[in-house]
């Protein structure tokens, strides 16, 4: 019944997986390569304009955005529900959700590539051929972005307002579970969905000590990593070629990240 467009360790892609996956929905694979473009094709683009995994079919109907997929999963799959009763709960669970497209996803993405993936895009390039492949992003305003992580790393400048945003996130976290186990109180729901992606990706990179000083996000996250949709929707598709080189390169920036954070 369900087409899923993705990629293992796309953090969107993650969220939707995850969702199919508490509701115990299985789902036709079409699983891209994207760093060899496969979103870019023409054939996808006709489904999704926006060129980003996922998207999803179901029913012959195409829809896309992982925070819409997610609701109309939850809607037209109404067991188990996603959602709190409470419409208090509800609204909290929306703000979560809404705060990844208002900077979190974005500052996910930077803190990935300063500390870890801007070595695989180095990988094997001449300097003339290292800069083609950074012109070659279109948008001015993205090849700046890319060519100064790319190239400076955690002392880019794009990359501390990116590391406190996550710190952010987790303080607001933080302050959230003290009125429950999940993030919006007694229920789990889709603002635990959203987050599991970013949490783990912190953890990936491993910056995980910032869960020292917040022991409700680190126990949080043992009660996510417990649960059985976990597994089939994170875990059974990590790549090991990223797992290791996250858990090398975030480990010898673990120092740098510390010393952006600590300078106020």
């Amino acid at each position: 019944m369900i087409e899923l467009y993705h990629n293992g360790m796309s953090t969107c892609s993650q969220k939707v997986r995850l969702t199919l996956a508490e509701k115990g929905q299985d789902f036709t694979s079409h699983h891209f390569n994207l760093r060899a473009g496969d979103q870019h094709h023409p054939d996808y683009l006709a489904l999704n304009p926006n060129g980003v995994v996922p998207t999803i079919i179901h029913h012959g109907k195409v829809i896309y955005e992982s925070a819409v997929i997610d609701e109309y999963l939850d809607e037209v799959f109404p067991d188990p529900p996603l959602h709190s009763a409470d419409p208090h709960q509800r609204a909290r669970m929306r703000i979560w959700v809404k705060q990844l497209d208002e900077g979190l996803h974005a500052a996910s993405a930077t803190i990935s590539a300063c500390t870890a993936f801007r070595y695989q895009f180095m990988e094997g390039k001449t300097e003339a051929e290292l800069k083609k492949s950074l012109d070659g992003y279109v948008d001015p305003g993205k090849r700046a972005r890319m060519t100064e992580n790319v190239l400076q790393g955690v002392d880019s400048s794009f990359f501390r307002p990116a590391i406190k945003r996550i710190a952010k996130m987790l303080d607001g976290m933080q302050a959230s579970l003290a009125d429950g186990p999940w993030l919006t109180g007694d229920t789990y729901s889709l603002a635990d969905v959203a987050l599991t992606p970013y949490v783990t990706r912190v953890s990936h990179l491993q910056q995980d000590w910032l869960f020292n000083a917040r022991p409700r996000v680190a126990d949080w996250f043992d009660r996510i990593r417990a649960r059985p949709a976990y597994k089939i929707a994170l875990e059974d598709w990590f790549n090991p070629d990223f797992l290791s080189l996250m858990e090398a390169r975030g480990g010898e920036n673990r120092d740098g990240v510390k010393a952006v954070l600590g300078s106020g």
